[in-house]
């Protein structure tokens, strides 16, 4: 259900936004900016409500919950980089996530909601900003992001070390499973995850690129 609303929400906003253009697009813009960030700061109340808040598991630093505050602000400021970010990390990473989610509530659990909210949102943000407003990944898009998720990568690395914690699945695989449950052991299934990464950016790049040559023979 989440994921049908999502594509029907999707839909609908994309082919308005391309058909009728207009100041409406920037509230539209500002609403799921906000939304985002309420979605995503929304767990940190709720987990200390619960006492279980804790460093190893609570902060906002997977790369579905930084990569939906860059998506806010690439909604708000339209700055390239951000934009790319958004749209690489939330078609790449987040909804691999909302595909295969690591999730043990369900509806209509706060944590169940909460999840699915904020995932959406993060991928709608990414197909507003690239399908709806017509907003491109620049060439070298795929080696700037994939140098940054790699730096990214290593900055949570060393968050997992100082807080003992598991974030972005670096020290073992979500016990319910995923897709990294069959690139290997670890550290090998990290390897194969870059792998996998870079073709997902090359993939995603594609249309773009294939566009852009199609447009130089026209002229």
């Amino acid at each position: 259900m989440p994921l049908a609303i999502l594509v029907v929400v999707a839909s609908l906003l994309c082919a308005a936004a391309r058909r009728t253009p207009g100041r409406w697009l920037e509230w539209v813009a500002v609403i799921i900016a906000v939304a985002i960030v309420i979605t995503e700061l929304s767990w940190q109340p709720y987990v200390m409500a619960n006492h279980s808040w804790s460093a190893a598991y609570s902060l906002p630093v997977q790369l579905c919950d930084v990569g939906g505050f860059v998506a806010a602000a690439a909604l708000i400021w339209r700055q390239l980089l951000l934009i790319e970010i958004a749209y690489f990390w939330g078609l790449g990473g987040t909804l691999q996530a909302l595909l295969t989610p690591d999730l043990r509530d369900h509806f209509p659990s706060f944590p169940y909601l909460q999840f699915y909210a904020t995932h959406d949102l993060v991928v709608l943000a990414a197909l507003f900003l690239i399908v709806g407003l017509g907003l491109h990944p620049r060439p070298g898009s795929v080696r700037r992001i994939f140098l940054l998720t790699l730096a990214f990568t290593v900055a949570i690395a060393l968050i997992d070390l100082v807080t003992d914690g598991n974030y972005m699945y670096l020290r073992r695989v979500p016990a319910g499973g995923s897709l990294l449950s069959l690139m290997g052991p670890w550290p090998w299934y990290i390897v194969v995850g870059a792998v996998v990464a870079l073709v997902v950016l090359a993939l995603l790049d594609a249309p773009f690129r294939l566009w852009s040559r199609g447009q130089r023979r026209l002229r």
